[in-house]
């Protein structure tokens, strides 16, 4: 004991911030060791460290991919607040950094970095850069559809995946009904994905972690970026707020121009009569202040919304009386969110983050007539009617989070946080002027839940070669006078058999309180955000995973399998749909469990003139509904046995790039008739035919396959670089299946038709930065 006292009288700790030398940008995730030990920590979210060490001269060494190393040597005989800038690579040759922290080294598995450089720099449909169609490029996401931007991981639903931007949950995540995600790179710091061995500090969600992290804006000098493409463009501008560059700023915006094209070709089509259109836009920003080093602030924004309309007037005279028609139509959805948050440092090992959220989410298609009736003795009669439907989210939520790291060999955090669900779950309104008829709403009941959640994991490094990452999260969630809770055992281990190899394991269990009713394919926002009730309960599952990490010369080898179950999952009856009006979505709905199990493989370079990766997923997903498929256990509509994913970027010269991507899986599993006969009941010109469904989900589409290639020009200028970028999506112009359907030929002999949806598309873009 007094060998214990003596080794803590003569530790000191070191503590500060890492950030990027040319921004100050904060380094998430940036390794700091001590040089010829293997004593160390990483950054927090905030780009925080603290690192306790013996008493004595220490040399330490700072890095981060992309970034060049930083040693200093310094004589530790008291506490230090010591803060890294670090330089960018780009002078370099060739960077050498290999990784935040090295794959093997991490007790936590199932965890990917993407670097938004690398996600920028992909060939992607239209020219628009998006992170979900990243992801879905790695080992264990796939997509959906086509290019749609949903993800799916390790057989999860889209509704199962904890999307966060700065903290806050993100309900909607696409833009186009799925063809484009919300989250604009250019406003972008981080992405780190979780898919198993989840953190206790996690919780809400089945399948998944999607952490983003916005920009804080440059603090040294006043910045910007842009781009102009085929269907949008981006404008990014940032800087420090006064003199002493304790506060900066980021604003991003991006917007559509599809309307801008459209309505013209309507209005020429129609004699004028018609217009039309469809839009969407994305707002970001971001504000932070440091008071001291103990202390900043950041207050994060977004605001993104679709719409699509029309409108049709027409007028006639027949001499009696005049008439004006007009109608219209439209859609629209979007989320707005907002963070504020508070870091404050108690001492050299105790590091805090409060935080307050809001998210929304809504919904909305109507359908409006207007008729204006004018009479020659100058009166009126005006007929209105309108139709809508709408739903909608909104969360409040505050939550507290702490990183104690009282001596090197442990990391701990904890926290609590509690939140404020509002569910309007498809309220259908009906209103009119006309005399004897009445305004109807449908389901106008709003559904209000409180949940909340404590959490405690440490990551503790038992020796040299022994680490682990363990903790709970209890989690409560009440409604309507129903509480449910669920305590949610946590566990990473980690072995180092040798400095660059390693092996791993974890075990989690998940709850996840709400539930996300849909018909579709592509996640239209029709899509409905549903509590959980006393007659529906929460979604759990828990999952087990073994994995092997190795780094070779820059290069990260990894292999993991995973087994998975999912109970209390919701779907809609057969033939229900959220088009039933006046009946509760409670009715319309079955319960039932899920499995997914497969290996993953993972081969990626992140440095250097070529960069990429390979990924590669077996696997098999299940469902099971006693009142669906007579009961029999199905293939999963994304079931996909085989999914093959190639990435790649060389860098010629600082001017010149090139990217590519090809991608392989098997095909969609889906349902189609066995069979049809005419139904005798009908005749004459109405008939109608009888069909027979079998099992479902037991036809397979053909496979997938696709080559995009993009090729970059960049050009430096005085005040900053211009670029250009080409490319194609679907080189050789595969006809992938979208969908297919059965009808009939011209002869009336029945056939399946199968329908595709992107051919070769080339693209164009002009991005500048100052």
């Amino acid at each position: 004991m007094a060998v214990c006292l003596i080794t803590h009288a003569q530790s000191y700790t070191i503590s500060g911030y890492i950030s990027d030398a040319d921004n100050g940008e904060s380094l998430i995730g940036a390794t700091i060791l001590e040089k010829g030990t293997a004593r160390g920590t990483i950054t927090n979210t905030f780009g925080f460290y603290s690192l306790t060490l013996p008493a004595g001269e220490v040399t330490l060494q700072v890095s981060f991919v992309g970034y060049q190393i930083q040693t200093e040597t310094i004589q530790l005989n008291k506490d230090i607040k010591l803060n890294f800038d670090l330089p960018s690579g780009e002078t370099l040759e060739e960077v050498v950094i290999t990784a935040e922290e090295q794959i093997e080294q991490s007790p936590q598995m199932s965890t990917i970095d993407v670097p938004i450089e690398q996600i920028k720099a992909l060939p992607v449909l239209m020219g628009e850069s998006d992170i979900l169609k990243t992801l879905q490029l790695l080992p264990g996401i796939q997509s959906g559809s086509e290019g749609t931007s949903g993800v799916y991981v390790r057989g999860g639903g889209p509704d199962q995946n904890l999307i966060l931007l700065d903290g806050v949950p993100v309900y909607n995540v696409s833009h186009l009904f799925g063809f484009f995600s919300v989250f604009n790179p250019d406003a972008i710091n981080r992405v780190n994905v979780v898919k198993g061995g989840f953190p206790a500090r996690y919780g809400g969600r089945l399948s998944s972690v999607i952490d983003i992290s916005m920009k804080e804006g440059n603090n040294q000098k006043f910045s910007g970026e842009g781009s102009i493409g085929l269907i949008s463009s981006k404008l990014t501008l940032e800087g420090p707020i006064g003199k002493q560059k304790k506060t900066s700023f980021i604003v991003s915006g991006r917007r559509t121009y599809i309307d801008l094209l459209t309505r013209p070709i309507i209005r020429a089509s129609s004699d004028g009569t018609d217009t039309g259109g469809y839009y969407f836009y994305d707002l970001n920003g971001k504000i932070n202040h440091r008071f001291s080093d103990n202390d900043r602030l950041y207050l994060s924004f977004y605001n993104g919304y679709d719409k699509g309309f029309g409108k049709s007037k027409y007028d006639y005279d027949n001499g009696s009386q005049q008439v004006v028609s007009k109608e219209s139509f439209g859609l629209g959805w979007g989320n707005t969110i907002g963070a504020i948050r508070w870091n404050h440092v108690y001492n050299p090992k105790l590091f805090s983050n409060l935080t307050g959220t809001f998210s929304h989410y809504k919904f909305r298609i109507f359908s409006e007539y207007k008729d204006v009736i004018s009479y020659p003795d100058n009166t009126e009669e005006v007929y209105e009617e309108l139709i809508e439907y709408f739903s909608g989210v909104n969360d409040f939520a505050l939550k507290l989070d702490y990183d104690y790291l009282p001596v090197p060999e442990h990391s701990i955090k904890f926290g609590i946080s509690g939140t404020h669900h509002q569910f309007n779950p498809g309220i259908f309104g009906y209103d009119t002027n006309t005399e004897g008829e009445q305004d109807t709403v449908i389901n106008s009941t709003q559904t209000t839940a409180g949940e909340f959640y404590a959490y405690a994991e440490d990551d503790y490094s038992i020796s040299s070669k022994f680490r682990a990452n363990f903790g709970a999260h209890y989690s409560g969630f009440l409604v309507n006078s129903k509480y449910y809770h669920s305590l949610q055992p946590r566990i990473s281990l980690r072995y180092l058999i040798s400095d660059d190899l390693s092996i791993k394991a974890s075990y989690a269990t998940m709850a996840q309180y709400i539930h996300l009713l849909t018909n579709s394919s592509i996640g239209l926002p029709t899509d409905l955000w549903v509590p959980a009730t006393d007659r529906v309960r929460p979604q759990t599952s828990w999952q087990a995973a073994i994995g092997a990490a190795k780094t070779i010369k820059g290069y990260e080898f990894s292999i993991e399998g995973y087994y998975k179950e999912m109970n209390n999952l919701i779907e809609y009856q057969e033939g229900a749909s959220f088009f039933n009006l006046g009946t509760d979505w409670q009715d319309k709905v079955t319960s039932g469990e899920g499995t997914s199990y497969g290996a993953e493989f993972l081969i990626q370079k992140k440095t250097g003139k070529l960069s990429g990766w390979i990924g590669y997923t077996l696997s098999w997903t299940n469902r099971t509904f006693a009142e669906l498929n007579f009961g029999k256990t199905y293939p999963y509509k994304y079931d996909r046995r085989h999914d093959l994913s190639i990435v790649g970027t060389y860098q010629f010269s600082k001017k010149f790039s090139l990217s590519s991507t090809w991608v392989y899986g098997t095909g969609n599993a889906m349902t189609l008739p066995k069979f049809t006969y005419p139904d005798e009941r009908t005749s004459g010109f109405y008939y109608s035919d009888i069909t027979y469904y079998g099992e479902r989900n037991d036809f397979r589409m053909a496979a997938y396959h696709r080559l995009d290639i993009g090729l970059t020009w960049t050009k430096p200028k005085k005040n900053g670089t211009r670029s250009w970028s080409t490319g194609a999506y679907n080189v050789y112009n595969r006809k992938n299946p979208f969908y297919i359907e059965d009808g009939y030929d011209n002869q009336g002999n029945k056939h399946f038709y199968q329908y595709s949806l992107f051919p070769i598309i080339p693209y164009v873009k002009y991005s500048f930065k100052f």
